[in-house]
């Protein structure tokens, strides 16, 4: 009775996907991005992030389908490096994601209520903790309402921007801040990509593993990338690299300067649809990740339960909604998201060093170990080149890990 049950298929882990990538780098990350890398970098940055996180989501795939269990990068790390390396990349997880969950709940009570925002967003870590102790098909059924809702809302935009919005071309020309600006632009848009790994986390809550897995992470990461690249040439095209670096809200923008300021409010509902659906599987993939810690004793023991009737890991999805309230109270939006990019970069970064180990797959096409190698690199050098305050907060905290790694009680 300690074991998860696998109730969901393709899609449902592709809506998963989904619903944990949409909505982070649209309603969030494009500004600080284009602050960094100007137009044409912003756009060559979505496309290098894109990139690295093919490269990640096939090692993800990989190890996922060989090693199918709760846990992620945890659990990969673990068999294919030793316990250090998949403590570290469970920890980076843990605590990144964590931080990610309350950058988004507050982005929620950014938009909802501007003046109570911190009081908003505790109400909406409440509220979806409440859906996800329901259980794992209650959370696919919620997030494809909401997958469907955002992707509705962000047509709009691309239709209404690109019709009505006088699109120049040439606002697309500005390189911004250089070579370094891009790496620092696809280090943060990396942020927007990272939701795939929910897929992987509930690797023992899908059916048939081996074959679900590999098919749902890129389905759901070329869809994104997809979305991404339109609203990205659309918003750039429209308002301009400056204007939408110094943007609270880009696309209720992008429809105002359309000339439909009324509609500015119904994106600002579909933003709050979409954090929300973000919210959802992000706390639903540190739970998991949390449960396999515990599993193992690299967390407390505690929280390794599963409830007997929803079959969910309660009492670590609890812990991790504490947490999450905690740095809402405390905690700054943009700080979170350069913090939690760095600790994903390094989850990653162990993934396909992971997958290096597997050696070659029959029957596949992919040069699946120059991607590894690739993904591996460019991990490592878009976290090292992002805001230097994100890299030495993210660098501490792994260092505070490593130290707990030593320190803790040793399971017997």
């Amino acid at each position: 009775m300690d074991q998860l049950a696998r109730r969901l298929g393709v899609r449902d882990a592709v809506v998963v996907g989904l619903g944990s990538m949409l909505g982070a780098g649209v309603f969030v990350v494009f500004a600080p991005a284009a602050a960094a890398a100007g137009g044409a970098g912003l756009l060559a940055a979505l496309v290098l992030a894109g990139f690295i996180a093919f490269c990640n989501a096939t090692s993800s795939a990989r190890l996922a389908a060989r090693h199918p269990e709760s846990g992620g990068t945890y659990v990969y790390g673990r068999e294919r490096l030793g316990p250090f390396a998949g403590f570290l990349a469970g920890w980076g997880f843990v605590v990144g994601k964590t931080a990610s969950c309350a950058a988004m709940a507050l982005t929620i009570g950014a938009y909802l209520w501007p003046g109570q925002a911190r009081l908003v967003a505790v109400a909406a870590v409440a509220a979806v903790t409440a859906v996800n102790l329901r259980g794992i098909g209650k959370t696919a059924a919620a997030t494809k309402i909401l997958v469907g809702v955002v992707l509705a809302v962000l047509a709009l935009v691309a239709v209404t921007g690109a019709v009505g919005g006088d699109v120049s071309l040439d606002r697309l020309g500005d390189l911004g801040g250089g070579g370094r600006g891009v790496l620092t632009a696809a280090g943060l848009l990396f942020f927007a990509f990272a939701g795939y790994a929910r897929i992987a986390t509930l690797g023992e809550e899908v059916r048939a593993p081996e074959r679900t897995i590999p098919r749902a992470v890129p389905l759901a990461l070329g869809v994104v990338l997809a979305v991404y690249l339109v609203l990205a040439v659309v918003t750039v095209g429209v308002l301009g690299a400056d204007r939408l670096a110094g943007s609270a809200a880009p696309l209720a923008d992008v429809v105002t300067a359309a000339g439909l300021p009324d509609l500015a409010w119904l994106v600002r509902a579909g933003a709050t649809v979409a954090v929300t659906g973000v919210l959802l599987s992000l706390l639903a993939g540190v739970g998991r990740t949390a449960l396999a810690m515990a599993r193992r004793r690299d967390l407390p023991g505690a929280l390794a339960a599963v409830h007997p009737v929803h079959r969910v890991p309660h009492r670590a999805e609890l812990a991790v909604a504490a947490v999450v309230v905690a740095i809402v109270l405390l905690g700054d939006v943009r700080d979170a998201i350069g913090f939690s990019s760095f600790t994903v970069l390094v989850y990653y970064a162990i993934t396909n060093a992971a997958a290096l180990t597997l050696g070659r797959d029959r029957g596949r096409r992919l040069p699946v170990r120059a991607l590894a190698v690739l993904g591996l690199a460019g991990c490592l050098l878009l976290a090292v080149n992002l805001p230097l305050s994100s890299v030495l907060a993210g660098g501490a905290v792994l260092a505070l890990g490593a130290l707990w790694y030593a320190a803790r009680p040793r399971r017997v």
